[in-house]
């Protein structure tokens, strides 16, 4: 077989054909009807962590998110937790001192003393450390938690809570 033979059929154009890729986008249906599957696992029903969501999206903070959402802070940071985003008051030392918590090896006024928080803070570690995120809720809320292809805490920076800074 010859190049003439290979070549055959190939022509030159002046415009190239745009492929594209293909793609099933869910973003159009209602955030509170993506998060209904997961109602069963969630602090709180999933239109109120649509509006959650919404409102921290905006950059409202924890609590006032929650608030917004007539749910309680701890519920709020709860769900958001459940979505992926980092809400724990505490840092890794913290963590550390749940981690010991959860194992028995010390009591818990010992364990919320020396995380320095208070028992609200130390109930959240205590849910961070012991729930993972729900993967498909991720996936859920993952268009609404993001701006284009820039993550939202990138976008807001400073106006974001940090450990300990969440409201209650």
């Amino acid at each position: 077989m010859g190049l003439d033979e290979i070549a055959a059929g190939v022509e030159v154009v002046a415009e190239q054909r745009e492929g594209g890729v293909p793609t099933v986008d869910r973003t159009d249906d209602p955030l509170a009807d993506r998060l209904e599957p997961f109602a069963g696992e969630l602090p709180c029903s999933p239109a109120e962590a649509a509006a959650l969501v919404d409102a921290y999206a905006a950059g409202k903070s924890v609590g006032a998110a929650a608030r917004v959402a007539g749910v309680a802070p701890t519920d709020g940071a709860k769900a958001l937790h459940l979505f992926g985003e980092h809400v724990s008051p505490v840092g890794p030392m913290g963590r550390e001192i749940v981690a010991d918590w959860l194992a028995g090896e010390l009591p818990r006024t010992e364990a919320v003393e020396l995380a320095g928080v208070s028992d609200q803070e130390f109930a959240l570690a205590a849910f961070v450390e012991t729930h993972d995120p729900i993967e498909g809720a991720m996936e859920a809320v993952e268009g609404a938690l993001s701006v284009g292809d820039v993550d939202k805490r990138e976008t807001l920076g400073d106006a974001m809570d940090g450990p300990g800074d969440v409201e209650f």
